[in-house]
């Protein structure tokens, strides 16, 4: 494949509005099986990527059901995409109900070749801002990678846990999730697609979820402490219907090792500061 000089798109912005809506937030927490905060309580955290969604008309779909690129992104043609990982930072919470805005600027774009083939690297910087005050500051990593086969083998064996959750990836929660972020990519509920088009053995659960399971757990754990920033990255895609933990140990008083793991192998991994 070719490789195009996307440079012209580095710096590219846009901003999007959101109320957060308290109908919707419940919607969320369904989703998730969690309690919904009432309005003007705290969005917990990794929800706002439930919000601030820019839908799209059929028409500007792709194949895989995902918005083709060519406003904000550039078009990569039949490049399939996915969730590498990210940088969160929580300044203070975002409000249920309380109007918002996301300001997102791709930061960079770059090529790695991999044993898949070419990868293509996005990085997009996302400030959320409510009553004039940036909330939460956040850089994405989005990959499209060329339609060879995945990789779904892990080879990393997780640590010894402090803490600890199993998730239940059904069809339903995908169907969900994909719901409340107005997800249309088609490898998460279609499995006719996924699998003979993409060439899963199965849905993908959607490196969102993940990262908010991861998190969440950890907050349970830890109640009495205030995250302060979440660092995450995809180490293999996730297969539905089989189960995964998310889990994680302290490294010391102020920072934790998250992970998710399925079939004895790591596939998603993360660092979390607690604010001292």
């Amino acid at each position: 494949m070719t490789t195009q000089d996307y440079s012209s798109w580095i710096g590219r912005s846009e901003t999007y509005a959101d109320n957060l809506d308290v109908g919707h937030v419940a919607q969320i927490a369904l989703s998730l099986d969690r309690p919904a905060p009432a309005q003007g309580e705290a969005l917990p955290h990794l929800w706002q990527w439930a919000h601030f969604v820019r839908g799209q008309a059929y028409a500007e779909l792709g194949r895989d059901g995902h918005p083709s690129r060519g406003s904000f992104l550039p078009p990569l043609g039949t490049r399939n995409r996915m969730w590498a990982g990210g940088r969160v930072r929580f300044h203070q919470p975002l409000r249920v109900g309380v109007p918002a805005e996301r300001r997102s600027t791709i930061l960079n774009i770059q090529e790695k070749h991999g044993r898949t083939g070419s990868l293509l690297f996005f990085t997009v910087q996302h400030d959320y801002v409510q009553e004039g005050t940036v909330c939460i500051s956040e850089e994405q990593d989005i990959v499209y990678r060329e339609p060879t086969p995945p990789k779904l083998e892990g080879s990393i064996a997780p640590p010894e846990r402090q803490w600890g959750r199993t998730v239940e990836p059904s069809a339903v929660m995908l169907f969900r999730y994909s719901a409340v972020t107005f997800n249309g990519h088609r490898i998460h509920y279609d499995l006719d697609y996924v699998t003979r088009q993409e060439g899963y053995p199965g849905l993908i659960v959607h490196g969102p979820l993940i990262a908010t399971f991861m998190l969440q757990a950890c907050v349970d754990a830890h109640p009495d402490r205030e995250v302060e920033s979440f660092h995450y990255r995809g180490l293999r895609p996730l297969i539905a219907p089989t189960p995964f933990d998310v889990a994680g140990q302290l490294q010391d008083d102020g920072v934790a090792t998250l992970w998710a793991e399925q079939g004895g192998t790591l596939a998603h991994q993360a660092e979390l500061t607690f604010k001292s």
